[in-house]
This record gives structure tokens, C-alpha cells and sequence, in this order.
């Protein structure tokens, strides 16, 4: 039997426990965001604080002040150090084919610490295989995640791409919820990848390139002169960014 054909049941065992506890986290997180809409919340913030508070207990009558605890308070923030040594391997993200949430939210967090390995995923999975994962909606906080990696990691060759990656993203459920949810930070960087991607089509500079994401790039230089046949794609793009804009909430003015 080739090393190939050998099944390694510990790491299918770790991949299982990971979506598990994925699904866990966002039925837990999906039933925090009903309670808080029906405690009629007077901020983002505090429904916010209420989704990421989901996994805490309250304390139980036998709890005393100064007692030794059989449990940490926060049992998530004390797993996370031995679950990261469950990824320390190296993993490529063309290895990766997440075909639920619960999947893509397990391959998004090995990525914890690299945007760039982050922005490749999406780029890879590209809008319509988001908008299928997705399909539900998108779990909460990720769309903001979402629109800081692309905006921090986009590439001038990667508009079209980035173009697709934002179209599937509207097209999944709720996801005029998940826009009005955004931090002021994450508004920021969506309004910045809106601006960047009208800069780079307006600059004329190539659609497609087979660069890669490993810093955030600078457009400097001369102008790159389009060609006849390319103009057409340009305008299609621009136009295509402009009805984004409006899915978005973003408006011409707040791009000057």
C-alpha cells in the first residue's frame, strides 16, 4: 500500500472535533444575536459584546469568592493554545476546499496570523464558492474580516478577482444585516478597498496579473496606458463596482 492510500485517522479525528466545535460556535452565536435583537439592545456595541460573551456561564450558587475553581472561567480563550498546536502544520491553501461554513470557518482560523495566506483563500474560493458556503449568511464578524484582508492585500492584477469575491459575498443571506454590523474600523477598510479598486481601474493598470499577495502594494509610476480591447473590461468593471458600492452602503462622496 503506497504511504498515499494510508488514512491518518488522528488528523481526520482533529478535522472532525474542529467542524464540530465550528458549528457549535456559530449555533451558539446565531442564538446570542436572536436574544439580543429581542432585548431590544441600544447599541452595535453591546450586541456585539452579547455574540462574542456567548460562550460564558453564569456562576452557579456553589461558586464562592476565593474558592479553588475546577474550570478556567473561559474555557475558549484557555483551549486556544492547545488547538493552534492542532495547526502548527504547514498547510497550502491549494490543499484547502471548504464546502460548508463550518469548514471554511475551521481553514480560516489556521490562518490566523497571515493575511496574505487569508486573502489567497478567498481569492481561491472566489465569489461563487463564498456565496455557496454562505448561502445561510455569513457568520458574524467574518464579513469584516473579509473586507480588511482584501483591503489590505489586494493587488492591482486581482480587481476582477476581488470584483467576484465582493459580488458573491452580496448575494449571500442577510447580508444587508451583516453590513450594518460592521465596526467603524471595518466600514474604514471597506471604504478604503472601494477606493483603491477605483484608483487601480482608473489608473488603467492591467485586470489580471499572476502576482501574489506579500505586502500591501503601492501604485507608483507612470500611468499604465490602456489598450483598445481592455477599455471595454474596465468600464464593465467600474460599473460593477459602482452597484457594489450601493450593496455596500458605500457612497461617491465618502470615497473623496
Amino acid at each position: 500500500m503506497e504511504d498515499s492510500d494510508v488514512i491518518n485517522f488522528s488528523a481526520l479525528e482533529k478535522e472532525l472535533q474542529s467542524a464540530l466545535a465550528a458549528d457549535k460556535k456559530y449555533r451558539r452565536e446565531n442564538d446570542a444575536k436572536f436574544r439580543a435583537i429581542h432585548q431590544n439592545v441600544g447599541s452595535y456595541e453591546e450586541f456585539r459584546d452579547i455574540v462574542l460573551a456567548s460562550h460564558l456561564k453564569p456562576l452557579d450558587k456553589k461558586d464562592k469568592a476565593g474558592a479553588p475553581r475546577k474550570q478556567p472561567w473561559n474555557a475558549i480563550a484557555a483551549g486556544t493554545k492547545q488547538q493552534g498546536s492542532a495547526f502548527c502544520d504547514v498547510i497550502e491553501v491549494s490543499e484547502l476546499h471548504p464546502r460548508t461554513a463550518a469548514e471554511f470557518s475551521r481553514d480560516w482560523r489556521r490562518f490566523g496570523g497571515s493575511a496574505p495566506d487569508r486573502y489567497r483563500l478567498l481569492i481561491s474560493l472566489g465569489g461563487e464558492g463564498l456565496r455557496r458556503i454562505f448561502s445561510a449568511e455569513i457568520g458574524f464578524g467574518l464579513l469584516g474580516e473579509f473586507l480588511s484582508v482584501l483591503s489590505e492585500c489586494l493587488q492591482p492584477g486581482d480587481v476582477t478577482a476581488v470584483v467576484a469575491v465582493l459580488e458573491g459575498m452580496s448575494q449571500t443571506g442577510r447580508f444587508g444585516l451583516n453590513v450594518s454590523f460592521l465596526s467603524q474600523e471595518e466600514w474604514n477598510r471597506c471604504l478604503q478597498l472601494f477606493r483603491r479598486l477605483l484608483g487601480i481601474v482608473g489608473d488603467g493598470i492591467p485586470l489580471t496579473t499572476d502576482e501574489q499577495c506579500t505586502e500591501l502594494p503601492g501604485i507608483e509610476g507612470d500611468k499604465v496606458l490602456p489598450k483598445h480591447n481592455e477599455t471595454t473590461e474596465w468600464e464593465n468593471v467600474e460599473e460593477k463596482l459602482k452597484a457594489l458600492m450601493q450593496l455596500y452602503g458605500v457612497q461617491v462622496e465618502c470615497l473623496k
